[in-house]
């Protein structure tokens, strides 16, 4: 355990550090800490911490910057929020798409770094549904969610139906199976197939089908802003294979999709620092999270992600406050 000397100087490093980008050398943090210490005390403690894994000394300077276990210790023990105001600007309640797109750049133009949302989990029901013939055996499935989303999928039939027939067919679905969740729909349409003509039983089943997957399509949506950003981070753009390793992350999107599906299981806002663990598979980025709901039921995830070396506590209210924003304007889009 460190003993409060030992963690005020951490804290005092950890702050100049984010602060300069400078490596913090004994005489700066003698300043920084408000000690009334020799540099001699000071760097047999910084040698303690250097020991420790809290922080290292670069090959180029007499100066040490915090490690992964440097800043978490700092995020966890001694970080304390700033309740700056923050020039935030209202979410209006929308489409949950324009939402997702309007809080991502949000994010991203109060950080500064990258913004990043999860798009709301669907709940796997459909509202409405109807069909449309575009031509011989084509048909267009148009599927309206709960919240007013619309998914348009083109399905092929083994027969040719007519536009009465596919009304009938939407008529019958819409009646009977409007709210209820896809793996009902398609239980409850199995049992029934033998009281429906063949080609419309027919017909059902491929529109579910083509429903269940337009949801998990839609599932997988994450909306990214401001990756320009990080050109004018230092820590990244002195480095290209960093840049190059971030911008593959944003790219790809599966990790990206693992980390906010980790931090949705979380309440309230989480930090993951690069480096610690294979959450955030880079030493050099950083990422700040916090799930949102929509009526009282947590649907997805946002966050800023940036180099290591961010100013975590303005991170944290960016983060909280953008996830009530999001909360309220999907709450209220009925």
């Amino acid at each position: 355990m460190l003993d409060d000397r030992a963690k005020l100087l951490l804290k005092a490093l950890v702050e100049r550090y984010i602060a300069d980008g400078q490596p913090v050398g004994s005489r700066t943090l003698s300043r920084a800490s408000g000690l009334e210490l020799s540099p001699a005390t000071i760097r047999n403690v910084m040698s303690d911490l250097e020991e420790l894994g809290l922080i290292v000394s670069p090959h180029t300077s007499a100066g040490r910057v915090p490690t992964a276990r440097g800043y978490r210790l700092f995020v966890d023990t001694m970080l304390t929020a700033q309740r700056e105001q923050l020039a935030t600007p209202s979410l209006a309640a929308d489409q949950p798409q324009k939402v997702i797109a309007n809080a991502a750049q949000m994010l991203s133009n109060l950080s500064q770094f990258v913004g990043v949302v999860m798009a709301p989990r669907r709940t796997s029901v459909f509202h409405h549904i109807e069909f449309l013939r575009l031509s011989e055996k084509r048909v267009l499935v148009i599927i309206v969610s709960p919240d007013g989303d619309v998914q348009n999928r083109v399905i092929f039939t083994e027969t040719d139906l007519t536009q009465p027939q596919l009304l009938e067919a939407a008529n019958f679905l819409n009646a009977n199976y409007s709210g209820l969740a896809i793996e009902q729909v398609r239980e409850r349409l199995q049992g029934e197939v033998e009281k429906l003509r063949g080609e419309i039983a027919t017909l059902m089943q491929a529109a579910v089908q083509v429903s269940s997957e337009a949801i998990t399509q839609a599932q997988e949506e994450v909306v990214i802003s401001g990756e320009r950003n990080l050109l004018a981070v230092s820590d990244f753009s002195s480095d290209m294979s960093h840049l190059r390793r971030a911008f593959e992350l944003f790219e790809q999107k599966t990790q990206l999709m693992r980390l906010l599906d980790v931090s949705s299981r979380a309440e309230g806002v989480r930090i993951y620092i690069g480096g610690e663990s294979q959450v955030v598979p880079f030493e050099e980025l950083s990422v700040v999270s916090a799930p949102y709901e929509v009526d009282g039921q947590v649907v997805g995830t946002l966050g800023v992600i940036g180099p290591t070396r961010m100013p975590y506590d303005r991170m944290i209210q960016i983060v909280d406050i953008t996830s009530r924003l999001v909360t309220n304007a999907l709450s209220h889009h009925k």
